[in-house]
């Protein structure tokens, strides 16, 4: 769920689409019943990458819309995986950027369509609502959507979300946060009791939450004092509001900084401080050379030759698809100058226990809220407008965030002890 800008349009949108074509039942013969059934089984069956790995895509044309431009981070993110997954399949791209999430997105849409894209993608969670619009003129183009909710209900062929576990890459450049902590205090530079970390966000929505949730958790596992501050935005990219932030929490007593936000605000202010910093989507080291310690990022170039090799073979792309550290879709940077020792090592050890199974990002023994564990959570899995609470999140012991058949799309936004939330 990325880029909240625009919600209430969106959330009217969202209200006109829930109208949906009725049918009438008729009686059917039992075999004809369990033909149908079976046929609708096989239509919901999608894709995996393996099935898709090896196909012949030349002649394709897919078609990106971007928020901003490269001076985004997270849209430059895009950007780069959409030229290298263009680029490794031969197809050919055609890319709209600074695309609001207007009515603007529709517009490029459908151009893209009318231009011959077979695929279209949007990167911005306020365009979904303008992307189905589009898919809906457009029956035989495929339309992808990163971030968005809507594709598990919203009932169309050609209409896909897709995210990341990438709760599971912000706990990583947690473990490296909280190191870093510890090297601070183990110099002398802190006590224990200082060891709070600001962290800038864009909005307060799941996506955000979960991320500064996870990257807490990282820290606070190897830094059991740690606690956090977090201020939002309200805005996606803003230099001038993000810098004022990360002053305002390095003012506040904050010795580390990280950030959910798309520009160098925040990174830069630090530099400027120096006062360590993990940044998000992508290395800030050249810029900040003497704090910069690690950033997560999702890498969505195995996305993008999976839905371009899924049209290419004639085959179903996945509802909601969630990109994984095994899959290649949660990546880390190389370590910066700032990382305290030991820290590749701790990453790596952690990352196994992920690919293993044994380290669950959202582990309710590892956190309280209101002090009281967590034992039962129901999760709004269907819509991010209206809260409902319509599936129990709680596996095993943890919280099951992301897939599980279900969205795509971030869902966890519990506020958990150690964390504040304060105003700008």
């Amino acid at each position: 769920m990325r880029k909240f800008l625009g919600i209430f349009l969106t959330v009217a949108l969202t209200a006109s689409m829930l109208v949906g074509c009725g049918s009438s039942a008729t009686e059917e013969a039992p075999a004809a019943d369990a033909a149908a059934e079976e046929t609708a089984t096989e239509e919901t069956e999608a894709a995996t990458p393996e099935d898709v790995a090896d196909v012949d895509a030349s002649g394709l044309k897919v078609g990106f819309i971007f928020l901003h431009d490269e001076n985004s981070t997270y849209d430059l993110n895009f950007i780069n995986a959409a030229k290298a997954a263009c680029e490794e399949m031969g197809v050919e791209a055609v890319m709209k950027t600074n695309i609001p999430e207007g009515q603007e997105c529709e517009d490029a849409a459908c151009e893209l369509a009318d231009a011959g894209c077979d695929i279209v993608f949007a990167d911005s969670f306020g365009h979904e609502g303008y992307m189905i619009e589009a898919a809906k003129q457009f029956p035989d183009v495929q339309f992808c959507h990163a971030t968005g909710t809507m594709a598990h209900t919203e009932g169309l062929d050609n209409f896909h979300n897709a995210f990341a576990s990438i709760y599971e890459g912000r706990y990583l450049a947690g473990v490296a946060a909280g190191l870093k902590i510890n090297e601070m205090i183990e110099a002398g530079d802190f006590t224990e009791a200082d060891a709070k970390i600001g962290y800038v966000g864009a909005y307060p929505y799941a996506e955000v939450i979960s991320g500064y949730t996870s990257f807490y958790l990282g820290a606070r596992s190897v830094c059991p004092t740690a606690t956090m501050e977090v201020t939002f935005t309200n805005s996606w990219y803003d230099e001038t509001a993000e810098k004022e932030a990360a002053n305002n929490l390095i003012a506040d007593g904050c010795i580390l900084i990280s950030q959910h936000a798309d520009s160098m605000g925040a990174p830069t202010a630090c530099e400027t401080a120096g006062v360590p910093n993990v940044s998000y989507n992508g290395s800030t080291e050249s810029a900040c050379p003497n704090t910069f310690i690690v950033s997560s990022r999702i890498d969505w170039t195995p996305y993008f030759k999976y839905i371009i090799g899924c049209v290419a073979a004639g085959e179903k792309i996945a509802t909601d698809y969630v990109g994984t550290i095994e899959t290649g879709s949660v990546v880390l940077t190389d370590l910066g100058s700032a990382a305290a020792a030991g820290t590749q090592e701790a990453i790596d050890a952690a990352k196994a226990e992920m690919e293993a199974g044994t380290l669950h990002v959202f582990d309710t023994t590892t956190f309280t809220v209101n002090g009281e564990a967590l034992t039962s959570y129901m999760a709004d899995v269907d819509t991010d407008e209206a809260y409902e609470g319509d599936h129990e999140a709680i596996v095993d012991g943890y919280f099951a965030e992301s897939g599980e058949g279900l969205r795509s799309a971030p869902y966890f936004n519990v506020q958990i002890d150690g964390i504040t939330l304060i105003d700008k």
